[in-house]
């Protein structure tokens, strides 16, 4: 609850305070890596790329007032292959991070392919699910109530908004979109370094997969 509040622009401290937590111990939480819980539903059968995607949507905050942001990870590569970002969350918004996606990897069809979202209005429109079978992609979605289905989404936007989003106030929504297209294409995919990929990079682990394929 706290870091959603903090992510709306509230006095983090403040907080912390109504809510009876440290501030100390929320900074130290929101750079914890996620816990084996958390991730070993999703590491189980995931053995290569493009066999199964998570999806999801977050909120920026701008001066402008909100950008949404929908994004598509491979859950073996933790490559962000898809993204798509809009003033407002029509079900657009995901089919153009899906459609993204689908370029990008470079798939027609994709039978093998598994995409994990959660119960949103976007992902149950008739128009996405359309795409999905258009692809051939079978769909998953969230057990209500259940907070580790989609782990890597999560601690994607995490990472965002730790290393981008809470060091920068957003004049326009043009800025912000810039931002966070050059975080996660010129730095998150091609040069931060992942512990559970070898220490290499998205784009990295995602090509030495592919070749020994």
């Amino acid at each position: 609850m706290v870091e959603e509040l903090m992510f709306e622009l509230f006095d983090v401290r403040h907080l912390c305070k109504v809510l009876k937590v440290s501030p100390s111990g929320f900074y130290a939480w929101l750079k914890r890596p996620l816990s084996k819980r958390k991730t070993e539903v999703h590491e189980q059968q995931v053995t290569k790329v493009n066999q199964y995607w998570g999806g999801d949507i977050t909120y920026v905050a701008t001066n402008e007032g909100w950008l949404y942001l929908a994004i598509v990870i491979d859950l073996f590569t933790r490559k962000i292959v898809g993204h798509s970002m809009n003033e407002s969350m029509p079900c657009d918004l995901v089919i153009n991070a899906l459609d993204m996606s689908l370029k990008r990897q470079g798939l027609s069809t994709a039978e093998d392919l598994i995409t994990h979202t959660d119960r949103g209005s976007q992902y149950a429109a008739q128009d996405y699910v359309g795409k999905l079978a258009e692809y051939k992609i079978t769909p998953s979605m969230s057990r209500k109530g259940n907070c580790y289905d989609n782990a890597f989404v999560e601690s994607f936007f995490r990472t965002l908004k730790v290393e981008l989003v809470n060091r920068e106030k957003f004049k326009t929504r043009q800025e912000a979109k810039q931002k966070i297209f050059e975080f996660i294409e010129v730095w998150y995919n091609r040069q931060r370094l992942h512990s559970s990929l070898d220490y290499m990079t998205q784009e990295q682990y995602e090509s030495k997969q592919l070749t020994a394929a």
